[in-house]
Order: C-alpha cells, then sequence, then structure tokens
C-alpha cells in the first residue's frame, strides 16, 4: 500500500526547463499521502516547521562521554607507546642488545654494518612473524671477506685478530676452549663472505653458469665439522631480506618524491583549479556541463584503449615481450611489466569494459539523466548562495588526515616497542630452564654454577611486561580508534553541510529568509547539541570496518589451508561484512541530514530517514543513485585529464618540455600520487554537490509530505523546481 502511486505525478510539461520528458509510471510507487502501511504514516503539516529546528537538546549523551572517555584512553596509548618505541628500529639496524649500529656517542659509533652469527637460522618462518632473525646479531666496522670457521682459526694468532672482530665486543679467548665459545655464544662458528646491502651482512651468492656460489666455493664448512651447500645461505639471506627489499623499494620512492614533490604539487593545483572552475561552470551551465562531462568521459576512456593497443602493437616481435606476468612473478621495479604485450592487454580490455558499462547506462538511463541535471541545477542554486561551503570540506580533510597521522605514528612506536628477550638455555634438567636472563652478568650468577651447562641466549623480540603482554591489544584499539575518529570527522562535515543546505530549502524566500552564516550555524548545533549522536553512527560503522580487518586477516592466514569450507564462509563472511559497511553508510548519511534538520537522536533520525526513503524508492533509486552517478562522472573526468597530462609529463613526452622532466626510478609514483591526488581534491568539491543534492532530495520527499501548494500548506521548494515538478502554491505570496 505504501508503494502505490498517488495522484501526483512527476511529469513536466511542455517547454519545461531543461525539457525533463518522464511518465507517471517512471515515478510510481512514491506514496506521498498513502495511509499508514509498512513504512510508516506520511508527516503532517506542521504550522510551526519553518526548517532546521533552532529550539534543540543534546542527543545521545552516554556516547558523547563514551567517545570522550575513549579519546583520552587512545591518548594514553599513545603516550605509552611513544615512552617504550622508537622508530629508528625501522631504519637503522640493532644489534642483539638493542643497540643502533653506527649511532655518533656509542660504542658502536664506527661500526654502521649489523652481521648475523648464523644467517641460515634465518630461514625459520618466525622471521617472517617477528622481522628478526633468532639468532645473535653485532655491529661490525665491515663484512667478512673469506671463509673461516673458529675451529680452524683459533691457533693461529693473526687469523684470530681477523676473526675476533666478528665475536661479541666482550668476548676473551683467555682460558676459554673453542667448544666452550661456540656453547656460549661468544663467536660465530663460521664466516663467509658477504657485501652489506641496507647496512647488513648478507652473503655474496652469485650464479656461475647456472651454480650457486659464495667465493669460489658451492659447500662451505659450517664449523661444526659438517659440510652445507651454498643454498642454505642463500634461503637465509632471503628470509633475512623479505623485508629490506621492501625497505629498498621505499628509498627509491622516497627519492623520487624528493625531486618530483614540487611538480606533484603543481598538477594537484592544476586539478584543484581545473575542480573548481568545474564547479563553477555547473552553477550556471549545469545542463550543457553534465553532457559535455559525459562526451569526455567517453572521450578520454576512448584514447586510453588508443593507446594501450598503439604500445600493445609496438611491442609486437620484441624480446621478451611476448613472456606471461605469471612467468614474471612479482618484481620490485615495476618497469618491467610495461614492456609485456599481455600487461597492455590487460588495461585494454579493462578500459573497453568500463567503457561499455558507462555507454549502456547512458542509453538506459538517458530520461533519468535529464531529471538527475534538474536536481543537479538547484543544487548549484543552494551552492552558490552558500559559496564557503566549497572551502568546508578543507576542515574535514585537514581533521582525517590528523587522524590518519596519530594513527600512523602511534602505530610505529608500538611495532618497535619490542626489546630482545635472552633465556636460560640448557642440555640436561634445569630448574631455572626458560627464565629471563642477562647476559651481560650471567657468567656473574649462581645459575652457572648450579647448572653448568646452562646459557643465556637470546629468544625472541618482544617483551614480558604488562605493556608487552597486551600490545597487540594496543594495536587493536589504536586501529579500532582510528576509524572510529575519521568516521566522526566525516560525520561532522556530513551533518554541517546538510543543515547549511536545509536551511537553504526550508527558506521561504530564498535568500532572503536564509540565516546569515549558514555553515557556522549548523557546525554550532552539530558540536554542541549532537556529538553524542554523531559519535554513536561513526562507533556503529567502526565496529564494522573492525570486523572486515579481522576478517582480512584471517582470511590471508588461511591462503596456504586446504579446507574449502573455511574459505568458503570466510568468503561469504566478507561479502555480508562489506554489504553491511555500505548499507550503515548510506543509512548514516540520510540520519545526519534528519539530525541537522530536526535535531532528534541517531536512531529516531535513522528510522525516520528509512522509513521516509523507503515511502519514495522510486525516486530515491531514479533520481538520487542516478545524480551520484553523472558526479562521479564528474570526477572521473577530472581525474582522467590531470593523470594523462602527468602520464605525459613524466615520460618525457611533451617535447617542449621534456628536459624538465625529473629523472626518476619509478615515474609510475608521481603519476599514480597526481591520479589519487585529483581523486581526493575532485572528490572533496564534488562531494559539497553530493551532500547537498542528497539533503534537498529529502527535503523535497518532507515538502510533498507535509504540504500541498494551498495558502495554509504553500510548497519550500523553489519555483525552478516547482515549475520543473509541474507544481504551484495558489496562495498570494510564492517561494523564490
Amino acid at each position: 500500500a505504501a508503494l502505490q502511486a498517488p495522484d501526483r505525478s512527476f511529469g513536466v510539461p511542455d517547454g519545461a526547463a531543461v525539457g525533463v520528458i518522464t511518465s507517471d509510471r517512471a515515478m510510481e510507487g512514491d506514496g506521498e499521502k498513502s495511509p499508514r502501511g509498512d513504512y510508516g504514516e506520511p508527516h503532517k503539516y506542521d504550522p510551526t516547521f519553518k526548517g532546521p529546528i533552532h529550539n534543540r537538546g543534546c542527543t545521545d549523551i552516554i556516547c558523547c562521554v563514551l567517545i570522550v572517555i575513549a579519546i583520552l584512553g587512545y591518548f594514553v596509548v599513545g603516550f605509552i607507546a611513544w615512552t617504550h618505541g622508537d622508530p629508528r628500529k625501522v631504519i637503522y639496524p640493532t644489534d642483539s642488545r638493542g643497540q643502533f649500529c653506527g649511532q655518533l656517542g656509542t660504542p658502536n659509533e664506527k661500526k654502521p654494518l649489523l652481521f648475523y652469527f648464523n644467517i641460515m637460522k634465518c630461514a625459520s618462518p618466525m622471521v617472517l612473524l617477528e622481522f628478526q632473525c633468532p639468532t645473535p646479531q653485532i655491529c661490525v666496522e665491515k663484512c667478512p671477506e673469506k671463509f673461516m670457521t673458529y675451529l680452524k682459526v683459533y691457533k693461529s694468532q693473526t687469523d684470530l685478530d681477523y676473526y675476533r672482530q666478528f665475536c661479541k665486543p666482550e668476548f676473551n679467548s683467555v682460558g676459554k676452549s673453542p667448544p666452550e665459545v661456540l656453547r656460549d655464544g661468544d663467536c660465530p662458528a663460521m664466516i663467509t663472505p658477504s657485501k652489506p646491502f641496507t647496512r647488513r651482512c648478507f652473503p655474496a651468492i652469485r650464479s656461475k653458469k647456472g651454480v650457486i656460489m659464495v667465493g669460489n666455493e658451492t659447500e662451505f664448512d659450517d664449523g661444526r665439522g659438517g659440510r652445507r651447500n651454498v643454498t642454505d645461505l642463500m634461503e637465509g639471506a632471503k628470509k633475512a631480506n623479505v623485508v629490506l627489499e621492501a625497505r629498498q623499494v621505499a628509498m627509491k620512492i622516497f627519492e623520487d618524491y624528493t625531486v618530483s614533490w614540487y611538480w606533484i604539487i603543481i598538477g594537484l593545483l592544476i586539478a584543484m583549479v581545473v575542480s573548481l572552475i568545474f564547479v563553477v561552470l555547473l552553477r550556471f551551465l549545469a545542463g550543457i556541463m553534465v553532457w559535455v562531462m559525459i562526451v569526455m568521459v567517453i572521450a578520454v576512456l576512448g584514447y586510453g584503449i588508443f593507446h594501450c593497443y598503439m604500445e600493445y602493437a609496438h611491442l609486437k616481435g620484441e624480446p621478451g615481450s611476448d613472456v606471461t606476468l605469471t612467468d614474471l612473478g612479482f618484481q620490485t621495479d615495476l618497469r618491467v611489466y610495461l614492456h609485456l604485450r599481455q600487461t597492455w592487454l590487460a588495461f585494454m580490455i579493462i578500459l573497453c569494459i568500463m567503457e561499455v558499462i558507462i555507454i549502456l547506462l547512458l542509453i538506459f538511463l538517458r530520461k533519468r539523466i535529464l531529471i538527475a541535471i534538474a536536481l543537479i541545477k538547484e543544487a548549484s542554486r543552494a551552492v552558490g548562495y552558500i559559496m564557503c561551503s566549497l572551502v568546508f570540506p578543507l576542515l574535514t580533510f585537514f581533521l582525517v588526515c590528523l587522524c590518519i597521522a596519530y594513527w600512523a605514528i602511534t602505530a610505529v612506536f608500538l611495532s618497535t616497542s619490542n626489546e630482545a628477550v635472552y633465556k636460560v638455555f640448557n642440555e640436561t634438567a634445569c630448574e631455572y630452564a626458560g627464565k629471563t636472563c642477562n647476559p651481560e652478568t650471567f657468567n656473574t650468577t649462581n645459575i652457572t654454577k648450579l647448572c653448568p651447562d646452562a646459557r643465556c641466549l637470546f629468544a625472541f623480540y618482544g617483551g614480558e611486561s604488562y605493556y608487552h603482554k597486551y600490545l597487540l591489544f594496543f594495536q587493536i584499539y589504536n586501529v579500532f580508534m582510528f576509524f572510529w575518529l575519521a568516521n566522526f570527522v566525516i560525520a561532522l562535515g556530513q551533518v554541517t553541510l546538510a543543515g547549511a543546505f536545509a536551511s537553504y530549502y526550508w527558506a521561504f524566500k530564498k535568500p532572503d529568509d536564509m540565516p546569515a552564516f549558514p555553515i557556522f550555524s549548523s557546525l554550532g548545533r552539530a558540536l554542541r547539541y549532537h556529538t553524542g549522536s554523531l559519535a554513536f553512527g561513526s562507533l556503529i560503522l567502526a565496529i564494522v570496518q573492525l570486523i572486515r580487518v579481522i576478517l582480512e586477516y584471517l582470511d590471508h592466514q588461511l591462503k596456504s589451508s586446504k579446507n574449502a569450507w573455511a574459505k568458503f564462509f570466510l568468503c561469504c563472511l566478507k561479502c555480508c561484512f562489506y554489504c553491511l559497511e555500505k548499507f550503515i553508510k548510506f543509512l548514516n548519511r540520510n540520519a545526519y541530514i534528519m539530525i541537522a534538520i530536526y535535531g532528534t537522536n541517531f536512531c529516531t533520525s535513522a528510522r525516520n530517514a528509512f522509513l521516509l526513503l523507503m515511502r519514495n524508492i522510486i525516486r530515491v533509486t531514479v533520481v538520487d543513485k542516478v545524480t551520484d552517478f553523472l558526479l562521479f562522472l564528474g570526477k572521473l573526468l577530472i581525474v582522467g585529464c590531470t593523470g594523462i597530462l602527468a602520464f605525459f609529463f613524466f615520460t618525457h613526452r611533451i617535447k617542449i618540455i621534456q628536459d624538465t622532466a625529473p629523472h626518476l626510478n619509478y615515474y609510475w609514483i608521481p603519476i599514480l600520487t597526481v591520479i589519487i591526488g585529483s581523486y581526493l581534491i575532485a572528490h572533496g568539491f564534488f562531494s559539497v554537490y553530493g551532500m547537498c543534492v542528497d539533503t534537498l532530495f529529502l527535503c523535497f520527499l518532507e515538502d510533498l509530505e507535509r504540504n500541498d501548494g494551498s495558502a495554509e500548506k504553500p510548497y519550500f521548494m523553489s519555483a525552478h523546481l516547482k515549475k520543473l515538478l509541474s507544481k504551484k502554491n495558489t496562495g498570494p505570496t510564492e517561494t523564490k
């Protein structure tokens, strides 16, 4: 019953603005004055309602108190992390005692390189979990240059003096036999020719005619009477290098940013200017601009298809261009992929699919697009009266950047809080086995007397304090608070814009009846009365997002599992929570609009918004979503234009300024940065339009339910919108 079509239609008479043509059937199911059904009763006329309510009270106070306590706890976690963590561990190597190699003012000042006693232990899977090798590590001045074992050099003073620089600093060979030295871990059992890489000594592995060698040897003495193959060294070096390869790529990326940052800023400024011009033109030429935008998007995608085909054809017959992506595998130098025909073929197929989808949508939604253009025109009028709304997203962006920065810094400090833990190891029964010990004072304790074969060895990186035991909880809390605060900031921006645009719609005489500063008035109401409601909505969304992160982690852990049912169940959960997150974002957005207008709590606002949308489900689907699609095409056009310009510039294809462009390790780094930055800038401008359209749309639905155009109940919509919808006020006054 709630979806039955009333007498009112969404039709437009002949000669109406922008030539909107639609049928009653296209809008059937609006249910403006239908009796009470499954989706509630339509709003009744209220003579006292004149737009956003000013006499309102605080809502969802419990959630307001809760987010304040959570933020205070977040600061405490950050302070504790900054006290225990040391981000230098991410960049500089540290020995087993946590001392930095090459740090000024320390005994390791002249020892910038890290040496592993037994790099083959780095092949342990624990390396991938803790990013540390379970073997003693010391700082050295230079890496070893030849094969040697302690059992062979301890009799030669010359060789022993050379070997001693790779032993622990406090090592003293006097009075100790070689087995005792190796037992106590004072020296490595062997050393191999090594080369420094990211300040660490790795075996100098090379391939000669397909044979893996270190130096000129394929086998080596492990220092304990056995012979090992060089591949064992290579396996350990690979695992020890699992993080270092990524770190090496990061350093090259950092170098690219240092030489191209000002060109990136210029590209982002161009995107900002283009976005601003586009928005201003929408104010006066909405219909023409939308159609130009549609044609330009199709043209940009068409050029992308043409360029990919030309690159694909150009590589035909080139040596190595027919290698498949699967055979090539992952390469840190991503430019390698651009020399493969399969890469350009994949790009061409993706762009073709996007082109076909957009063209089909335009064909089937052509009449709905005319209606959406009219709604964008009305939104342009509202933005024109509230021009500061275009600048307000900068505040939201700044606050979100603060949230990201605090989360990232706290995460780094938390992840670098671990310390080297030493435990007692022994071969016979000992009551102190597994106990924590201090290697510097271990030999002076009673443990060595009670357990002669006990040794104090490096166990793992971590800690046994309460802080270290709950370190994982702190990391989860850090991620959760990031989601909560980021969603809260976005919600604050949405409710502020909604209140400002609602004041425009419900002004009977526009703009005379509008407040002097709509944005600041709306922001003040949101912070004073509705902080709790915004915290409530963002809390629900943050919980769902945290669950999705946990599911992604479980999915990563189960990749090697052979349990098909577990994978299927996890996949279903991921899909369900993805849909749930999208639905909550949609519901929250409309709930914030109702909060901005009526000042009700979150649950009431969400319920009223949902029922109002369900009573007008056809209008929601046809008009609102088509408008979102058109605004998305606008973002795509701006991103495509700036992306193509950046591509030609950084690849030295613009002959006039090709010598000006910097030479880079990865030219796709600044291009990708410009593309992402351009999208964020365009999204910032167009999000204002999106929020304006959604707010005006909900206000329009409320207006149709509350009023009928009579002298007692006149419509609040603008004269342009009434003309578009074939509505009019029968009273003597008329809205402007």
